[in-house]
């Protein structure tokens, strides 16, 4: 008797003259656009506190709904992503995250600036999933985590665009302004949108797997180690996102509590972004000559993310200096890796591997901003960046324990000295 086993997709030929990279860019431009307005507002929390009236706790709260929208959404997101032409997701993307950031520069309430946030919340339940969908079905296997490493890099290019218009645009002309002007981004992303077809899929073609020489045992004992080293790695994710989330968002707060001044912290922070780009492209690339230790790579710089968040703690300027490279080279550099890590777990499902991982990290962020404000005032900068690191520490040991239950499956599987065990 024969039962089939999970089935892997195969790749489709890539359409002739063209190689998965525009389209790749045009899946980092939706990935940046959706992230927009919650760094743009984020950019301009002071005079949009003024204007629309709203408590810094508001704000804290209208940005944590942005990413628990994420969160939430990130299984509807992924049977959207999967189900729609590809084009037409990076479409929706793009328009509403334009959407939300013109109803952002209206808000003159909090419930209008919540309002929009959660738009802009449900366009980026799509970029993650998409992505994997993408990466899935165009970029060749030797690629994959300079892919995944892309869309990380997304994430931190996100805040740039923001910064300067904070600067730039908002204080001669007003934070509406701003906001409208960083609207053109989506827009303009929609020249974009063609590069990402990815042509029709090619049937699965599944293996079957004799239950009589121990398979299906070992087909099942897959299937449930699969599932519980995704809890344990979306886990991870959030964990280690509060960490990380903690450092992006507070590190001018963070910086002047160790004694920088307001424009040298400001400035580190934009370098810092920068970094945090050239470390994930560069970790992708890297990664690929060996994907196999990628899981373990995820787990150092996790951890390098939790140490360093905690030497910031210290309060002086060569603590905060020394931490915050160990923040940015590592707690901000994972995510591609992990993302590209979970592909490979979840071989020819890549919209599912992106809802999974989407759903770590937006849970850990919409956690962060409102959850950290409140400590902050109750314990001080210092205590709540210690909270941080260790939440992010205990981020990186469920990673680690994720790693050790495959590890032993995959040993306990060679044992049985079947084929379908050897996964």
């Amino acid at each position: 008797m024969s039962t089939l086993s999970p089935a892997r997709t195969v790749r489709p030929a890539l359409p002739e003259g063209r190689g998965p990279w525009p389209g790749m860019g045009a899946v980092v431009a939706a990935a940046v656009a959706a992230m927009t307005p919650v760094f743009g507002v984020a950019a301009l929390a002071t005079p949009i506190e003024r204007d629309a009236g709203i408590s810094g706790t508001t704000l804290g709260l209208a940005l944590s709904a942005f990413f628990a929208v994420t969160a939430a959404g990130s299984g509807l997101g992924r049977r959207v992503a999967a189900r729609l032409p590809l084009p037409a997701v990076l479409l929706l993307i793009d328009l509403l995250a334009a959407a939300a950031l013109l109803l952002a520069a209206l808000a003159d309430g909090p419930v209008w600036l919540i309002g929009a946030l959660m738009v802009g919340g449900v366009a980026n339940t799509l970029p993650q999933p998409a992505a994997g969908r993408y990466i899935a079905a165009r970029v060749p296997g030797h690629r994959l985590s300079l892919a995944t490493g892309l869309v990380g890099a997304a994430l931190g290019a996100a805040p740039l665009l923001p910064g300067l218009l904070a600067g730039l645009v908002a204080v001669p002309y007003g934070q509406r302004t701003a906001l409208v002007a960083a609207a053109a981004f989506p827009v303009l992303a929609l020249a974009a949108v063609p590069l990402g077809r990815i042509g029709p899929a090619r049937p699965r073609t599944p293996s079957t797997t004799v239950t009589g020489d121990g398979r299906g045992a070992c087909d099942a004992d897959r299937r449930r180690t699969t599932f519980r080293v995704l809890l344990l790695w979306t886990l991870a994710a959030g964990l280690a996102t509060v960490g990380s989330n903690a450092a992006a968002s507070y590190f001018i707060q963070i910086g002047t509590a160790s004694g920088l001044s307001t424009a040298v912290a400001g400035l580190m922070q934009s370098l810092a972004g920068i970094v945090a780009i050239a470390v994930r492209l560069t970790a992708g690339g890297l990664a690929d000559r060996a994907p196999r230790h990628n899981p373990v790579v995820v787990t150092v710089m996790m951890l390098s993310g939790a140490l360093g968040l905690a030497l910031t703690a210290f309060g002086t300027p060569v603590t905060f200096v020394i931490g915050a490279v160990l923040a940015v080279a590592g707690g901000w550099g994972w995510t591609g890796l992990l993302l590209a890590s979970v592909m490979r777990l979840l071989d020819g499902q890549g919209a599912r591997a992106g809802a999974w991982m989407q759903a770590g990290l937006f849970t850990g962020a919409a956690v962060t901003p409102f959850t950290f404000g409140v400590v902050t005032g109750a314990i001080g900068v210092a205590g709540a960046v210690l909270l941080a690191a260790a939440t992010a520490l205990a981020g990186t040991l469920t990673m680690a324990t994720g790693i050790l239950l495959r590890s032993r499956t995959r040993v306990t599987a060679s044992r049985r000295r079947a084929p379908a065990c050897r996964w």
